[in-house]
C-alpha cells in the first residue's frame, strides 16, 4: 500500500480509550484502546505514555501490565494496560505505528489520551495520523461529543471533531490532532505537582502545589500513609502555596507522594540518587612478562558501586567469556584479572565512575629464557648410554632435538621434548658409531640453541706387550698451549680421562701444587689419589673422582668460583709415568655494580652514576640494565631493554616532587647479575625562578643592606637559601658576599670600598642548583647618608600603659638616625635602677624590659635619642595595678519588712587603680551559703530586698577595680533578722483520681505496599496505664532481636522499622499491648514488590 492510497483513509476504524468511571485509589484499572485492523497494512507497534513524556514501557512489571488481543473474525486489535494499585490521576496517551509499503516508508498515528481525577473525570482523544492524498490533505471529518457513563461502570466511546487547521503532512503519512470539547477544570488546585522529582541523597527537596482557596484543608501522603510534621518533614504555607520540605533525603524517601484537598488529589514520585562514587586508590602501572597473571586493582569509596573498564573500548562481562580476563569485586576493591597475559594486552586501561576516573599502563614483554645448565660434550664407548641434559628457567618450555641439523626421531630417546618442563634430556641407548655428531636442542618460541658434541670412543684390540708405560689420552677443547675447560658456575663438569698402561697405573690428581684427595672432594695430604688397580670406584660429594677400568673421571657438581684452578693428573707404573694438566675456568654472572648514586637532578630528569663490579664473572661485561620505581612501591620499571654500555645514565620522564629509587644490573655473556644497592631516594626538582624586587634598603661607608622577595616559582624542591654576589661597575668578576645560603630575604654586604660604584645580584639555591640571578638595575655608590634622629613611638605607648603586678614589662621602641644615635632612658630626671630595669639598644630600636613589674615601677619615663647637636625625646607613662583591698566597716544600718540597708566604707588600698564598683552577697545564718545580690554597685550602700521572713542574714562586700574583685570581702559585723507572723496552713480535702486503664490503640496499623530494597516502617499509637508491654509479631510469630527489625516506643508511639525488605518479608504483622487490666491487638498486611524505577533527570 502506498502512502497516497493510505492517506485516503480516515480514523473511523480507531476506537478511543476505554476508561472505567469512577475508580478508587489502590484498585486495579484497565484501559482499552481498539484499532480496526482492516485499515492497516500490518501489525501495529503500540506505545503507552503517562503525561507528555514518560513512556510506560520502561515501568512494565507488577505495576503496569500490557496486554494485546486480536479478533480474527472482525480483524480488530485491542490494547490495554492493567495498572495495579493505581496511584492517582494523570493524563495517559497511546501511540501506534506500522511499517510502510514496498518503498519502506511508514505511517504513525496517535491513539488517544485521558486524564482522570478522583471525583470529576475528563478524557480527550490524543489525535491520529494518516497518509495524505495526492495533494497531501486529509480526507476525514468527525463529529464531537463527550464521554458518558454506562450502566456497566465504563465510559462509552464518544465522537470527536477533527481540526483541519492543526493537520500536518509529511511523506509517508500525515499527523492530525483531534481536539476535545472543553470540560470543566477542577478548582481545588491551580498548580499541581510535577510528575516526578529527583534529589541527591543527603540533600533536601521541596514539593510545591498551589490551591485556589487558602482556607481549604490539605494533607500530604507518602505511599498512602499520611505525613505528620517533624524535623524531617516541614510544612509551609506561603499565600496559596503549600510547600512540603523533606530534609536529608535517604533511600527510604524514594516513594510515591500525593497531596489531597478535600476530594481532589495530585500525585508525584520522588527518586533519591546515590552520591557519586570516588576513587580512593587508583590503578598502578605494571610491567609483566607474557604468560604472567596480572591483577589491576582500584578501590572506590562505596561498596557495590558500578564501574566501567576501558582499554580503548568498553570491557564487559560478556566479552570476558570470549577473552582471557575476568572481573572481581572484594568490598570496595574492584579487580581486573588476566590469567595469562599476552602481548595483545599491552595498553592503557581506564576505570570510570560517576565521580571520577583513573588510568594505568600495562606493559607486556616477551619472557627472556635463561639457561641454567648447558649441554656438555660427551665421549662414550660402543653399546654404552649417552645422556644429554639441559636446564632452562621456564617450566613451560617445549623444544626439539636435532642431530647435525636433522630432527632426532622419537624412537632413539624415551623422553618427549614437546612436554613442558625445565629439564630436557636426550637419552641414546646402545651407542653406535653412526650416532657420533653434533646434537642441538632448540626451545620453541625462543631464539636460542643449545649444542654439544657426541664423540664415539672406538676400542681396538691389538696385541699389547705386557710391559707398557702409562699414557694419558686427554682430549680437551682448549686451543691454547695449556689445555683449558670453561664451565658456567652452577653447572656440572665431568671430565673423563682415558688411561692406558701395563701393569695398570696408579692415578694421582693435584690441584695446583697440592695433592688432591678423591673420595670426599677436599684437599688431602695423601700421596696417592687411589689404588693401583683399574677397578677403583668413587664416593659421593660435590667434587669427586671416579675410577673406571680404563679412565679416571673428575666430577664437579655445581661449579663454584673456588673450583677455578689448574688440575694435574699423574699416572705411574713400574714402566714409567705420564702427566697432563687441565686449567678449569669457572665463569659466572658478574657481581652487582658498586657506588650507585644520583649526581644531579632536574625538573623531570636525573643523572645516575655507578662503578663497574669488581668481579666480572670471568667474561667481559656487555653492558648494564637499569630499573626505576617510586619510593614505597614494589613495582620496578625497566629503563632500557638493550644493554647500556656506559656508567652514566640520564633518566627522563619523571614527575617532579615524587621520590624515586633506582638500581643497576651488570650483564655479561653468562647472564644478569643481582641488583645493586638501591640509590638513596631522590626527587626530580628544578631550580627556582629568580628572586623578585631586589632593592637597596641601607648604605653606609662600608656596607650595603639588600632586600628582595621570594621567587615566583619555587617548585617541589623548595628553597635552601640565597647567595648574594657583587662586582665593581665595568667589571665582570662577581664576588660572593656569603658562602653559606641565607634563608631570610635580606642581607648586609660588608667590607665594601668607600665611594665605589657596585652592582649587586641575588640567586636562589636549592638541591637542584642555582636559579637565574636577580640583578639590581643601577650601581650603588658606597657612601653613608646622614639622617636626623627620630623616635617612632608606638600608638599604644602614646597614652598611659597599664599592666598588672607580676607581669613582664617589655617595650620595643623603634627610632631612626644616622650615624647610630646615643639613646638615654631616665625616670623623673634620674637614671634608671639597673637592678630592676634592663635596656637593650640596637641600630634601629631600643628595648625596655622588667621581668616582674611592681607598683614602684609606675611613673613617667623619658627617652632621648641624640646625634651630636640633634636630639629627639619621648615620654612614656606606665601604671602598674593590682587588686584593691576589702571594704571596711560593713554594717546593717536598718531592717524593715523583708528589706535591709547595708553600708560600708571604701578600701584603704585601691590597688593603684580606681574602684569601679562593689560586689554584694547575702547568706542565711543557718546554711551560710552565699548568693549574689548586686554586681558592679558603685555607691557604698545598697538595699537588699525580698528577704525571707523568719530568716537571719549576713552580708559581705567585695571591692572591684580594673584587675577584678578583691581577694577577701568585708563581712557585716551584725545581722539582719526578718521577723515573721503566725500563719496557719489548712490543706484542701480531695479524692485521688484513678488513672488506670486497659490498653487501647488510638492509631491502628495500616496495610502497606512497599518496594523491595527500600526501608519501610509500620506505625501505631497505644494508650494504657500501667504502661503496657508491647510485642510485635509476624504471621502470629513473635519477632525477637532480629537486626532486620528495629522496634521503638516513644510516649506510646510504636514503630517497627524494616531494613530493606525483600518479597519474603511480606505477610501479616500484628502489635499486642498487654497490662494488668487487659490487652489490645492491631494488625495490618504488608506486601513487598520487586519494582525497577526509571531514571529521571535532576529536577
Amino acid at each position: 500500500m502506498s502512502p497516497g492510497s493510505l492517506g485516503s483513509r480516515d480514523l473511523a476504524g480507531c476506537e478511543g480509550l476505554r476508561l472505567p468511571v469512577p475508580w478508587s485509589p489502590g484498585k486495579d484499572v484497565v484501559i482499552t484502546a481498539k484499532v480496526n485492523g482492516k485499515e492497516l497494512p500490518g501489525k501495529p507497534v503500540i506505545k503507552w505514555f503517562k503525561g507528555k513524556w514518560l513512556e510506560l514501557g520502561s515501568k512494565s512489571g507488577t505495576r503496569f501490565v500490557f496486554k494485546e488481543s486480536h479478533d480474527q473474525q472482525s480483524n480488530v486489535r485491542a490494547m490495554r494496560p492493567a495498572g495495579q494499585a493505581w496511584g492517582g490521576g494523570g493524563q495517559q496517551k497511546w501511540e501506534g505505528s506500522w511499517g510502510g509499503g514496498a518503498d519502506g516508508e511508514g505511517s504513525r498515528w496517535g491513539g488517544g489520551s485521558w486524564e482522570g481525577e478522583k471525583m470529576g473525570r475528563r478524557s480527550s482523544w490524543g489525535g491520529g495520523s494518516w497518509g495524505g492524498g495526492a495533494d497531501g490533505e486529509g480526507g476525514a471529518d468527525g463529529e464531537g461529543s463527550s464521554w458518558g457513563g454506562g450502566a456497566d461502570g465504563e465510559a462509552q466511546l464518544g465522537c470527536w471533531s477533527l481540526s483541519p487547521s492543526r493537520c500536518q503532512h509529511r511523506w509517508g503519512g500525515t499527523t492530525g490532532v483531534l481536539v476535545p470539547e472543553p470540560l470543566p477544570v477542577p478548582t481545588a488546585f491551580t498548580k499541581k505537582l510535577d510528575p516526578a522529582y529527583q534529589v541527591d541523597k543527603g540533600n533536601k527537596i521541596k514539593l510545591v502545589v498551589e490551591i485556589s482557596d487558602p482556607d481549604l484543608p490539605l494533607k500530604w501522603y507518602k505511599n498512602g500513609q499520611e505525613i505528620k510534621p517533624s524535623s524531617k518533614y516541614v510544612f509551609e504555607n506561603v499565600g496559596k502555596k503549600r510547600i512540603l520540605t523533606i530534609n536529608k533525603c535517604t533511600l527510604a524517601d524514594d516513594a510515591a507522594y500525593e497531596v489531597a484537598v478535600k476530594d481532589e488529589k495530585c500525585f508525584t514520585e520522588l527518586f533519591v540518587k546515590e552520591p557519586p562514587v570516588l576513587i580512593v586508590t587508583p590503578l598502578e602501572d605494571q610491567q609483566v612478562f607474557v604468560g604472567d597473571r596480572v591483577e589491576m586493582m582500584v578501590e572506590v569509596s562505596e561498596e557495590g558501586a558500578q564501574l566501567m573498564w576501558q582499554d580503548g573500548v568498553e570491557m564487559t562481562k560478556e566479552d570476558s567469556y570470549k577473552a582471557h580476563y575476568r572481573f572481581k569485586k572484594d568490598g570496595k576493591k574492584h579487580l581486573l584479572i588476566f590469567t595469562e597475559v599476552t602481548l595483545e594486552d599491552t595498553g592503557r586501561y581506564m576505570v570510570m565512575t560517576n565521580g571520577g576516573q583513573c588510568e594505568a599502563e600495562l606493559i607486556v614483554e616477551e619472557k627472556q629464557l635463561e639457561v641454567l645448565q648447558d649441554i656438555a660434550d660427551l665421549t662414550v664407548k660402543a653399546s654404552e648410554q649417552a645422556v644429554f641434559t639441559c636446564e632452562v628457567s621456564d617450566e613451560k618450555v617445549t623444544g626439539k632435538w636435532y642431530k647435525n641439523g636433522v630432527e632426532v626421531p622419537d624412537s632413539r630417546h624415551p623422553t618427549d621434548p614437546r612436554s613442558p618442563c625445565r629439564f630436557h634430556k636426550l637419552v641414546i641407548d646402545d651407542v653406535r658409531p653412526e650416532d657420533e655428531g653434533d646434537y642441538t636442542f632448540v626451545p620453541d618460541g625462543f631464539a636460542l640453541t643449545l649444542s654439544a658434541k657426541l664423540n664415539f670412543l672406538e676400542i681396538k684390540i691389538d696385541y699389547v706387550p705386557k710391559q707398557e708405560p702409562p699414557k694419558i689420552h686427554l682430549d680437551c677443547s682448549g686451543k691454547t698451549s695449556e689445555n683449558s675447560i670453561i664451565v658456567v658456575a652452577g653447572n656440572k663438569l665431568r671430565l673423563d680421562v682415558a688411561i692406558t698402561g701395563e701393569p695398570p697405573p696408579t692415578v694421582t690428581w693435584l690441584k695446583g701444587d697440592q695433592v688432591w684427595g678423591w673420595g670426599d672432594g677436599e684437599e688431602s695430604g695423601r700421596g696417592e689419589g687411589g689404588t693401583g688397580g683399574r677397578g677403583g670406584g668413587g664416593t659421593e660429594g660435590r667434587v669427586r673422582l671416579e675410577q673406571r677400568p680404563d679412565s679416571s673421571c673428575f666430577v664437579i657438581e655445581g661449579a663454584e668460583r673456588a673450583d677455578e684452578a689448574k688440575y694435574t693428573i699423574k699416572v705411574t707404573n713400574p714402566v714409567g709415568e705420564d702427566t697432563a694438566s687441565i686449567f678449569v675456568k669457572v665463569v659466572d654472572v658478574p657481581d652487582p655494580p658498586e657506588a650507585v648514586r644520583i649526581t644531579s637532578v632536574g625538573e623531570d630528569w636525573a643523572i645516575l652514576v655507578w662503578e663497574p663490579p669488581k668481579y666480572d664473572g670471568g667474561q667481559p661485561l656487555t653492558g648494564y640494565l637499569l630499573e626505576r620505581k617510586k619510593k614505597g612501591s614494589s613495582r620496578w620499571m625497566k629503563l632500557n631493554f638493550e644493554v647500556f654500555t656506559e656508567t652514566t645514565y640520564e633518566s627522563a620522564k619523571m614527575i617532579e616532587g615524587i621520590l624515586y629509587e633506582m638500581r643497576v644490573f651488570a650483564v655479561n655473556a653468562i647472564g644478569v647479575s643481582q641488583p645493586s644497592m638501591n640509590t638513596k631516594p631522590f626527587m626530580p626538582i628544578a631550580p627556582t625562578s629568580e628572586p623578585l624586587h631586589l632593592t637597596v634598603e641601607d648604605v653606609t661607608d662600608t656596607t650595603t643592606t639588600l632586600k628582595w622577595r621570594p621567587p615566583d616559582r619555587i617548585g617541589a624542591g623548595g628553597i635552601d637559601g640565597y647567595l648574594v654576589e657583587y662586582c665593581l661597575e665595568g667589571s665582570e668578576d662577581w664576588v660572593a658576599a656569603n658562602t653559606e645560603p641565607v634563608e631570610r630575604c635580606g642581607f648586609t654586604v660588608k667590607g665594601l670600598p668607600t665611594g665605589a660604584r657596585i652592582l649587586f645580584r641575588v640567586v636562589g639555591v636549592n638541591i637542584a642548583g642555582r636559579s637565574e640571578p636577580a640583578t639590581h638595575v643601577q650601581p650603588v655608590t658606597i657612601r653613608e647618608i646622614a639622617q636626623q634622629p627620630k623616635i617612632r613611638l608606638p600608638r599604644h605607648l602614646r597614652q598611659t600603659y597599664v599592666l598588672r603586678v607580676g607581669e613582664p614589662l617589655n617595650l620595643l621602641i623603634p627610632f631612626q638616625g644616622k650615624p647610630r644615635p646615643q639613646v638615654v632612658w631616665t625616670k623623673g630626671g634620674a637614671p634608671l635602677d639597673t637592678s630592676r630595669v634592663h635596656i637593650r639598644t640596637s641600630d634601629i630600636d631600643t628595648v625596655f624590659f622588667v621581668r616582674q613589674a611592681a607598683r614602684s615601677d609606675s611613673g613617667e619615663y623619658e627617652l632621648s635619642v641624640q646625634i651630636e647637636n640633634m636630639k629627639d625625646t619621648a615620654t612614656i607613662r606606665i601604671q602598674v595595678v593590682e587588686k584593691a583591698g576589702s571594704p571596711e566597716n560593713v554594717m546593717v544600718k536598718d531592717v524593715w519588712g523583708s528589706n535591709a540597708l547595708v553600708e560600708w566604707q571604701p578600701p584603704k588600698d585601691n590597688g593603684n587603680s580606681e574602684v569601679t564598683g562593689y560586689f554584694v552577697q547575702k547568706a542565711d545564718k543557718k546554711t551560710m551559703e552565699w548568693f549574689t545580690v548586686y554586681e558592679h554597685n558603685r555607691p557604698t550602700r545598697c538595699t537588699v530586698s525580698e528577704l525571707i521572713i523568719g530568716n537571719e542574714y549576713y552580708f559581705r562586700v567585695f571591692s572591684e577595680n580594673i584587675c577584678g574583685l578583691s581577694d577577701s570581702p568585708g563581712v557585716s559585723k551584725n545581722t539582719a533578722k526578718i521577723l515573721k507572723t503566725g500563719i496557719t496552713f489548712k490543706p484542701l480535702e480531695f479524692q485521688a483520681h484513678d488513672f488506670r486503664s486497659a490498653p487501647k490503640f488510638l492509631t491502628p496499623l495500616l496495610d502497606r505496599v512497599v518496594v523491595a530494597g527500600y526501608s519501610a516502617a509500620l506505625f501505631c499509637a497505644v494508650r494504657g496505664y500501667p504502661k503496657p508491654k508491647v510485642v510485635w509479631m509476624k504471621n502470629n510469630v513473635e519477632i525477637h532481636e532480629d537486626p532486620k527489625f528495629i522496634m521503638t516506643n516513644q510516649q506510646g508511639i510504636l514503630t517497627l522499622n524494616i531494613r530493606r525488605p525483600s518479597p519474603f518479608d511480606g505477610g501479616t504483622y500484628s502489635c499486642l499491648a498487654v497490662n494488668e487490666l487487659g490487652e489490645a491487638l492491631a494488625e495490618c498486611k504488608l506486601e513487598s514488590l520487586n519494582h525497577s524505577l526509571p531514571q529521571f533527570p535532576h529536577l
